[in-house]
């Protein structure tokens, strides 16, 4: 199924339903929803190490399809022969500086130069918590392929990646990587680097299918209808990757949360769910473990199978999974 691509408004792209993206208006009431908080926003008790077993990667995954979280959304994505890197942010700081800003809860669990050889890296959007430009410079020179939304290959050949190697999609084009599909979908969010330059570069959902497997890399969005339209086109997906950290009284529109992540997931025709976007960074007032207790929960009263695993640890997405590893690390 061909999408309709993403519109534009003179320079700015638009999302596919009207979305408030918690601009200028909101800023005091997120200012003062941030100063009465009382939640563990950052642990109390440092999280790590941990540490990737390297020597894994010199063997395929046993079904075709493993994965390694990095944190946040950076994950490893090892499928049906091919090694896929999303949204890598190795840097300490999540800010246009590294000298404040949101830091790292943990240290990345492996290195960049430690990396298994990739097949292509996939950049959702611009903002500093899935654009990185340290990490993407380790990249510069390397004839490694790029899949972009509209826009975002600015930066990158700025930044010293191949010309010829970045690939700008619109929503509903495909980049075929080696036997994968890689598909750009909708999603409801926003971009921009700085406070003038709101949406002149695009955001995406991507679709991965390869012979063995079919999987939905959300990245960031706020719930809209669709995910349904996705899941009737490209599902049902054994693995739904989603975020549901970072979310907030004032924009809900741009972020899911635990609830309509999982609602997204069963509109997704999703088979397992793995949370992304929580655990690395303090972005949003509530505590840094919520959104997995919570996932928890909705998951358990709405039938859906999680795939958690331990950042930094390879593993085949064959059926449920739930480590819990973040309840060593909780101060309550």
């Amino acid at each position: 199924m061909k999408l309709a691509g993403a519109t534009k408004k003179g320079r700015k792209f638009q999302n596919p339903i009207p979305t408030d993206s918690g601009g200028f208006g909101n800023l005091i009431p997120i200012m003062r929803e941030y100063a009465n908080n009382t939640a563990e926003n950052t642990p109390k008790i440092p999280l790590g190490p941990f540490n990737t077993d390297v020597s894994v990667y010199q063997t395929l995954p046993e079904k075709g399809l493993r994965i390694t979280w990095a944190g946040h959304s950076s994950l490893l994505i090892e499928i049906d022969g091919i090694r896929i890197l999303t949204d890598p942010v190795w840097s300490q700081r999540v800010s246009f500086t590294q000298a404040f800003g949101p830091r790292r809860f943990f240290q990345p669990p492996i290195a960049l130069q430690d990396l298994p050889p990739l097949d292509a890296v996939i950049i959702s959007h611009d903002h500093y918590d899935h654009l990185d430009k340290a990490t993407i410079s380790f990249f510069a020179g390397k004839p490694i392929p790029f899949i972009t939304p509209i826009g975002v290959c600015n930066y990158l050949e700025s930044w010293g990646i191949l010309k010829n190697y970045i690939n700008e999609v619109d929503w509903g084009d495909s980049v075929m990587i080696g036997n994968c599909n890689i598909t750009a979908t909708p999603a409801r969010h926003f971009s921009g680097r700085g406070i003038f330059n709101r949406n002149e570069t695009l955001w995406a959902s991507f679709v991965i299918k390869g012979p063995g497997h079919n999987i939905f890399f959300g990245a960031d969005s706020g719930w809209f209808p669709g995910f349904a339209g996705i899941g009737d086109a490209f599902g049902p997906f054994d693995l739904t990757m989603l975020e549901i950290g970072a979310y907030g009284k004032y924009w809900p529109d741009i972020h899911m949360g635990p609830d309509n992540a999982t609602n997204a997931h069963l509109a997704l025709k999703g088979k397992l769910m793995m949370p992304l976007h929580w655990g690395t960074f303090n972005l949003a007032p509530h505590a840094w473990y919520e959104p997995a207790e919570r996932l928890l929960n909705l998951a358990g009263e709405k039938g859906i199978a999680l795939f958690m695993p331990e950042p930094g640890k390879p593993t085949e997405p064959d059926g449920p999974y739930n480590s819990e590893w973040w309840k060593r690390f909780m101060s309550k």
